[in-house]
């Protein structure tokens, strides 16, 4: 009972530490301290260090020894390989549209889509409504399950999108360019559709881009440069 009951409690930290690193609550380059971390989520260090592990298994925090623990500065070629995984599995759906699509299916799309027209609307929440459209749309497919799969695999990448958002000037465009797939897809013109969503998935490296040249200290160097102990510990 009680080694479920540890399993649980890590369980529970890692993915609260997980989601403060991809929303930014945790920014790139923060330092981590698991004293500090343990006493704000009410636990022991254990579950912290533990999840601290396995979030440097993704590569979402680095350990320094000798300096200490930091959320990983954003690295290009993990959000790149992320984007292409997620790229050829919603482009591959497309195949598999049916003729007649998922009347639930379809409403709960145009509905989501409705939501994001939503005035003063914040980012987070439009986030949460933009991975539920592509979720949609995978389902559409018959292939909703996939969708996990991608959200797993792409944690870099939507650091990178978040941080892009901030950079833009509201998601109007975004909202454009879902309205424009789901009218291709329910018009049955496929080949417009997947055209249409490989540039809306791309869009994403020319908002990096902006924010790279705007903050660079949130993207990992290829020096490799590691934080130095001052007082406290700073990225040089």
């Amino acid at each position: 009972m009680r080694e479920a009951s540890n399993r649980s409690n890590r369980h529970v930290v890692y993915e609260t530490l997980r989601r403060k690193v991809l929303t930014l609550e945790l920014p790139p380059g923060a330092s981590l301290s698991e004293n500090e971390l343990a006493a704000s989520l009410g636990v022991s260090r254990t579950p912290v260090r533990e999840s601290l592990i396995l979030l440097g298994e993704e590569g979402l925090v680095r350990v320094f020894p000798k300096v200490g623990s930091f959320v990983s500065r954003v690295d290009a070629a993990r959000v790149a390989d992320a984007q292409f995984l997620r790229e050829a599995v919603e482009l591959a759906a497309f195949d598999d549209i049916p003729a007649t699509l998922d009347p639930a299916v379809l409403a709960e799309l145009r509905a989501n889509l409705e939501q994001q027209r939503a005035p003063g609307l914040d980012l987070e929440t439009f986030f949460g409504l933009d991975e539920a459209f592509h979720h949609g749309l995978l389902r559409l497919s018959g292939h909703g399950n996939a969708w996990s799969t991608v959200v797993a695999a792409k944690g870099h990448l939507d650091r990178a999108r978040r941080l892009g958002l901030h950079e833009t000037n509201g998601v109007g465009r975004f909202v454009d360019e879902h309205h424009a797939i789901l009218d291709a897809v329910v018009s049955g013109n496929i080949s417009h559709a997947r055209d249409s969503l490989r540039a809306h998935l791309r869009a994403v490296f020319d908002d990096i881009e902006k924010t790279r040249r705007r903050s660079p200290e949130l993207f990992a160097a290829d020096d490799g440069s590691v934080p130095v102990r001052r007082s406290i510990a700073v990225w040089e």
